[in-house]
């Protein structure tokens, strides 16, 4: 077969006669199924009747591949496939043109199909007994014939030019056929291996072997599409989208966008750049009858495999990204559609671009799979292609759950998205955290009879995160989003306790829908099965009974909310902010139920404050209660006593001035803390102690409380004492006496304390009091009251939060309603200009004038709490139940210490111990122990950098939270 023409687009080079390889003695000589035989000359007995035809030599483009290799025929068969990284040593003459991939890849040609044709393996099963992969598979549409796409609508036009452009390419060598077909350049209808061998060839080499060179031909026809696709992507999409000016995506946000959308399709495109110049070049060393491309894909496989499990892990967040950017960005919605009329993407959309990296491997497995079906026993590819398959198959099961946690993570972020809150309620989920993830959702029922609601079924959606639980309403818009209204607050895990899930089934009276007449007056009963769920704070008020569809959705809910919660208990239990640390469990004992009266037990009562504090280089303990004031070395549970003070409300240890302060029916006492520790060791008779008692306050008044604190470089004891029907509040400065034990007679005047400031009359009760930087807020029956401690007669009454404007802006009159039905427990600072008011139920910011800020917030508290103590960026609220520690920024829980009888015996200021009192775990016949514990603050983990994970910036911008 002879062709003189020139060869568009292709230059071969001169060729001298001696390179051409001979011709065979006949074509059935020439084809034999493998041609592994060798000559004993040396010489082959296949001769490729294709070489025989000389080139001119001809312009040509730059040429489209980085890596042009051989295209010399190896002068013997191999007993082995060769590697892709290997160098043939012995070569047959073969021409090497220089092969460009042809302009009308991305331009207008009126010759070449300029567009990307899908292979067998992009388009669907290879064969009847090929079934469908694990994985979605795209199947973008078929390019329009190049005549109609390219030539005027004329149809006597375009039959023309079709004919012509067919008998063109009709006429060309097999070489030059081939060239073509590596570059794109060939019509549907030729690019197909049958298409580029000679027919007598194909009959020799007989219908086996016919079919599996037609499969293997579907690996390079696959690969070469599937590159071309990967570099659309940056041509039509990437890289506009980086250039675009103005720009679609603000320039803050593109960076994390586009590593988000596009993540690593750079490093796979890479490899596959690679393995596609190794595969054509085997292709045209080897063609017709190509040998093996096993040794190629094995190569490359063990190098993408970290790319493509990255990827294919990350592809539902990518989706996800991009949709999310559709919906609310109006220029990116129009820079998608004007990339949709680039004819080389042939309308598919950027979804279908970013899903290739997912299908490619396992429709390159059925590709191979078909091969080895195809593949006699004796050939070495027997052994390889088993391995690659294993290899494919391992992988892609492999990345299976890692699609699946990210598609819940897409859920979980379609679900906050949709979330509709109450206004005026801060609600922080800590949705941001990485690992934050959707459990466990669906619909269930819940019965709330009501005057509109005669039926009393609602049906509710309900979503169980890893850290709570939404009962929601679903709405649909009218624009098809979806909204769910929070109908009850989030329960959190920490308080979230499972009730019965064993009752029988009830019956829901629901319309027929069989589709029939009158479907609205018929109706059927529907069996429901109830489960209950409820806070392990408001057991009666927030009890929710849920009703499921059937039996097993019941288990379901069941088993996905212990599972749950155990595993939300054993990660907290493993990073705890404050870990409580018992100091004495076994020495103060209450009446039990075990205990007998006529046992001698004798009962201390339960501890009613504690204070630390140091003597003599040792560490002591004091505790108050019913029978007295004990003391004890720390570590030590022998306790002595040293005071007969019954149920002391308070004690304070002012150790750098020698000093404890002792509130005791309602007169404020102070003693040397050093005598203290002596009597407690037995060094001294308990009458020295009483000799150096000071009587602080009492006798104008009852003391209703005291508290002490730094304000400025002053330590100050601030008490609050009634008489009649007026409240005052006094402060004293503590003055450094030191080694002042001397004993000596109570008088009106002390010699540790001294007035600060004149007192203040407060019109209302007042319960409690705040030491702050410069000023000391008082918990009144009406509202915190700011007070100067410098000046107190002549301070300006400041109330907060000042709620004056709650007439004329909603948001602060629903405040309003909320904390005058709520009583303040005292203030916190967060920073230089905003502070948390703490009330019993909730909490709510003000900046430093005292106005409500955070558009009039506020944090409802889990549990009702009557004392708090403030650590760091942390606030502990006490009950009689729990301790809750939220973030005093965010308002967000942060940990949950559950016990019986909680009360908090000692804060004291930032970076004192904080002493707390529950009941202990001993109850026998000397009575039920009362436990006094220590909250230890911890210490986070120091991170390398190796172990920090960076968290993109603006990771949430697009779900509009």
């Amino acid at each position: 077969m002879h062709n003189n023409r020139p060869h568009p687009y292709v230059y071969t080079g001169p060729i001298s006669p001696d390179e051409r390889p001979p011709f065979g003695p006949s074509p059935v000589h020439a084809y034999t199924p493998y041609a592994f035989e060798v000559d004993p000359s040396g010489g082959y007995h296949m001769a490729n009747p294709w070489d025989n035809d000389t080139t001119e030599p001809n312009t040509a483009h730059p040429s489209h591949f980085s890596n042009s290799s051989d295209l010399d025929m190896p002068a013997r068969p191999r007993s082995r496939t060769r590697s892709v990284f290997e160098q043939p040593t012995e070569y047959l003459a073969f021409p090497e043109p220089q092969l460009y991939r042809s302009s009308s890849q991305r331009v207008t040609s009126t010759v070449h199909h300029p567009l990307h044709r899908n292979s067998k393996s992009d388009t669907g099963p290879l064969s009847p007994g090929d079934t469908s992969l694990d994985l979605p598979l795209s199947s973008p549409a078929r390019a329009a014939s190049p005549a109609s796409s390219y030539y005027p609508n004329d149809e006597f036009s375009r039959s023309n030019v079709s004919l012509s452009q067919q008998l063109s390419i009709v006429n060309l060598d097999p070489e030059t056929k081939l060239r073509l077909f590596q570059a794109g350049d060939l019509p549907d209808s030729d690019d197909e291996w049958h298409k580029l061998v000679p027919s007598e060839a194909q009959e020799a080499l007989g219908d086996r072997e016919v079919q599996r060179q037609s499969v293997l031909f579907e690996v390079f026809k696959s690969e070469r599409d599937y590159v071309h696709d990967m570099e659309l992507i940056e041509e039509v999409f990437i890289n506009p989208l980086k250039d675009a000016s103005p720009p679609v995506i603000s320039h803050d946000r593109l960076p994390g966008f586009m590593s988000e959308v596009f993540w690593n399709l750079h490093d796979i495109l890479t490899h596959h750049q690679r393995m596609l110049g190794s595969l054509f070049a085997r292709q045209r060393e080897q063609h017709p009858l190509v040998q093996s491309v096993a040794d190629i894909v094995l190569d490359t496989s063990l190098l993408w495999r970290n790319e493509y499990e990255s990827y294919i892990k990350h592809y539902p967040l990518a989706e996800a990204r991009h949709r999310a950017e559709l919906k609310r960005n109006s220029n990116y919605q129009t820079f998608i559609q004007k990339c949709s009329q680039d004819p080389r993407i042939r309308k598919r959309d950027l979804i279908t671009f970013l899903s290739r990296p997912v299908t490619r491997l396992p429709r390159l497995s059925l590709v191979l799979e078909h091969i080895n079906k195809l593949t006699d026993a004796e050939h070495p590819d027997s052994e390889t292609l088993p391995l690659i398959l294993t290899i494919l198959s391992d992988f892609i099961k492999s990345t299976q759950p890692g699609i699946a946690a990210a598609e819940d993570k897409v859920k979980f972020w379609n679900l906050c998205e949709s979330l509709v809150y109450q206004k005026g309620e801060i609600i922080d989920m800590n949705v941001y955290e990485e690992s934050r993830t959707l459990v466990y959702s669906g619909s269930l029922t819940r019965r709330q009879r009501s005057e509109t609601d005669w039926h009393g079924w609602n049906d509710y959606f309900v979503a169980l995160l890893d850290n709570f639980l939404l009962l929601t309403r679903e709405e649909t818009r009218h624009n098809g989003v979806v909204q769910r209204h929070v109908v009850s607050r989030p329960l959190p895990l920490e308080y979230l306790r499972i009730g019965s899930f064993n009752e029988p089934p009830e019956t829901r009276k629901v319309g027929a829908d069989d589709g029939r007449l009158l479907e609205s007056l018929r109706f059927r009963m529907k069996p429901l099965y109830p489960f209950t769920i409820y806070h392990a704070s408001a057991k009666s008020t927030r009890r929710y009974t849920l009703y499921a569809a059937s039996e097993s959705a019941r288990t379901k809910w069941k088993d996905a909310l212990e599972d749950t919660i155990a595993v939300y208990k054993a990660r907290q239990e493993s990073n705890m902010w404050f870990v409580p640390q018992s100091l004495n469990d076994g020495f103060f004992r209450t009446m039990g139920t075990q205990a007998n009266y006529n046992s001698g037990a004798r009962f201390s009562g339960k501890v009613t404050s504690a204070v630390p504090f140091s003597s003599g280089g040792k560490r002591f303990l004091a505790a108050g209660c019913s029978t007295g004031i004990f003391v004890t070395l720390r570590g030590d549970s022998r306790f002595r006593r040293v005071l007969t003070f019954s149920n002391p409300p308070t004690l304070i240890a002012l150790q750098d001035f020698n000093r404890l302060v002792v509130l005791h029916e309602a007169s404020l006492l102070a003693y040397s803390l050093d005598l203290l520790a002596r009597v407690a060791q037995g060094q001294a008779p308990p009458q020295t102690l009483d000799a150096s008692m000071e009587k602080l306050a009492g006798q104008d008044g009852s003391v209703l409380f005291a508290r002490s604190g730094r304000v400025g470089n002053h330590t100050l004891l601030i008490f609050a004492s009634k008489k009649l029907l007026q409240v005052t509040v006094h402060i004293l400065e503590a003055i450094n006496l030191s080694n002042n034990m001397s004993p000596r007679r109570s008088s009106g005047n002390s010699l540790s304390f001294r007035p600060f400031g004149g007192p203040f009359y407060i019109p209302k009760d007042a319960y409690d009091v705040t030491p702050l930087v410069k000023t000391i807020a008082v918990s009144t029956e009406k509202g915190i009251i700011i007070l100067d401690p410098t000046n107190l007669h002549k301070s300006v009454v400041t109330v907060v939060p000042d709620l004056s404007s709650a007439s004329t802006n909603p948001p602060t009159a629903d405040l309003k309603s909320r904390c005058d039905a709520a009583r303040p427990l005292g203030l916190v600072r967060c920073d230089a200009d905003e502070l948390l008011v703490v009330y019993d139920t909730l909490g709510c910011y003000i900046t430093k004038h005292g106005v409500p800020s955070r558009s009039s917030g506020y944090i409802r508290w889990e549990t009702q709490a009557n004392q708090f103590a403030h650590r760091g960026s942390h606030i502990l609220l006490f009950s009689a139940e729990f301790i809750e520690i939220r973030n005093i920024n965010t308002g967000r829980i942060v940990q949950v210490i559950e016990g019986r009888d909680l009360r908090l015996l000692h804060s004291g200021p930032s970076g004192d111990t904080i002493l707390i009192a529950m009941r202990g775990q001993k109850d026998d016949r000397d009575g039920v122990s009362d436990k006094i514990t220590e909250m230890v603050e911890t210490a986070e983990l120091v991170r390398t950098p190796s172990t920090a994970r960076a968290v993109p910036e603006n990771l949430w911008d697009e779900w509009n939270m």
